[in-house]
C-alpha cells in the first residue's frame, strides 16, 4: 500500500485524490520529471517505475540524492527540487501522480474525516525522509572511500536485517551516491574482497565481518 494512504480505505483514497484534483502522468524513461510538473509545490507518489532524484552541481558532478520506486512519495516539501541544482529522471517507463500541495492546505479539505489520517501519513513520511537524508549525510561526512563504503553496507544491513545486500542501484550510481570516483571506488571494493570483508556476486555482496 502506498504509505500516503495507510489506513484510509480504497473508496475514500479515491475520492481524496479526486477531492484534490490529483494528476496522473505516464512519462517514458530517461525523462527530466519536473519539466512535466507545472506546480511549483507539489506532492507526488510513482504508480509503478523507478524514478531516481539526482543532484547537478556547477562542475557537472552527479550525486544520487534519492530514489523511488513504486509507491514511493517525493514532492517539493520533502526535497529541495524546487533548487535548480536537482533533478528527478525517470530510468525506466513510470507513472506517477501528482497531488497541489496549495489544494492540501485549503482548510475546507481539513474538515473530512480521511484528511486527518491522510495529513498524518505525509507527516510520517517526511520524518522518514529526513532520516533518510541524515544517512545520507552521515556517508557523505566519512573521509575516505572505503569508510563511506562500510557505513553505506551498515546501513543498508540494518535496516533489512541482513548482511546479504542487494544494490538497487547500479555501481556507477553507487558511485554516484557515494560522490566518489568511479574507478577508485572499484579499487576498493577489490581491497574489501581480497582482505576478506566482502564477497560479491554481481550486485549482490555479503559482508563477512
Amino acid at each position: 500500500m502506498n504509505p500516503l494512504f495507510t489506513n484510509i480505505e480504497k473508496k475514500y483514497q479515491d475520492k481524496l485524490l479526486y477531492t484534490l484534483e490529483a494528476h496522473t502522468f505516464t512519462l517514458p524513461k530517461n525523462t527530466r520529471v519536473l519539466n512535466t510538473i507545472k506546480n511549483e509545490n507539489f506532492i507526488g507518489y510513482v504508480i509503478y517505475g523507478y524514478m531516481q532524484i539526482i543532484q547537478t552541481d556547477y562542475n557537472g558532478n552527479t550525486t544520487i540524492i534519492e530514489e523511488l520506486g513504486e509507491n514511493a512519495v517525493f514532492g517539493t516539501i520533502l526535497s529541495s527540487l524546487n533548487n535548480t541544482e536537482y533533478e528527478v529522471i525517470t530510468k525506466e517507463e513510470s507513472q506517477i501522480k501528482i497531488i497541489d500541495y496549495n489544494q492540501i492546505m485549503e482548510e475546507e479539505y481539513h474538515k473530512l474525516p480521511y484528511f486527518h489520517q491522510f495529513f498524518k501519513n505525509l507527516l510520517e513520511i517526511a520524518s522518514q525522509k529526513i532520516a533518510e537524508k541524515n544517512d545520507h549525510i552521515e556517508i557523505l561526512t566519512k573521509k575516505t572511500i572505503r569508510d563511506k563504503l562500510l557505513e553505506y553496507f551498515k546501513i543498508i544491513s540494518e535496516k533489512t536485517g541482513t548482511k546479504i545486500i542487494y544494490l538497487t542501484l547500479t555501481y556507477t550510481e553507487l558511485a554516484d551516491y557515494l560522490a566518489v570516483d568511479r574507478s577508485a571506488m572499484s579499487r576498493e571494493l577489490k581491497n574489501l574482497r581480497e582482505e576478506g570483508f566482502i564477497k560479491t556476486e554481481n550486485r549482490r555482496i555479503t559482508l563477512l565481518y
